[in-house]
């Protein structure tokens, strides 16, 4: 049987960028990354959620920030250089990433758009983030993560 490979995971690999692949079992109903890093029975101040938001000035822009912490948008904003940030609507995820709700990944994108990873990714040797598919993520160095996507840390929680 051929191992299960996304998009994001091959993009990871042919970057030589070393990577460990978990996969839990999901709840249609509760598609939150705190269920995900308990099915995996990990710290969630490891497991970064994807969040894609358009910006007044800057357009389409991704932060990844812990599971449990919630968008700080006045502080995704000055991390962007722009005035204001808004959540894109969750029918437009698809279109503009290629992703779904629940597997979208930071790596593999349709468009490669501005990045800010929290700067609390910084405190750990590997953080984890979607492998590109729900039910599935990819344990990697923050600083790979990072150089990969072209991001920046931020202070961009609450």
């Amino acid at each position: 049987m051929k191992p299960f490979k996304t998009n994001a995971m091959r993009l990871v690999e042919n970057a030589g960028i070393a990577y460990t692949h978990r996969e839990y079992d999901y709840d249609e109903d509760d598609l939150s990354g705190v269920h995900a890093a308990e099915a995996m029975g990990v710290d969630p101040d490891t497991v970064f959620k994807t969040l894609v938001t358009r910006g007044e000035k800057c357009g389409i822009l991704v932060f990844c920030i812990p599971v449990a912490a919630e968008l700080d948008l006045k502080k995704c904003a000055v991390a962007a250089g722009d005035k204001r940030v808004e959540m894109i609507h969750v029918k437009e995820l698809l279109g503009l990433t290629g992703y779904i709700r629940g597997g979208c990944s930071p790596v593999g994108m349709k468009k490669q758009y501005p990045t800010f990873i929290d700067e609390t990714a910084e405190l750990f040797d590997e953080i984890l983030v979607s492998a590109g598919q729900r039910g599935h993520q990819m344990a990697l160095p923050p600083e790979a993560l990072r150089n990969l996507v072209g991001a920046s840390y931020a202070d961009l929680t609450k």
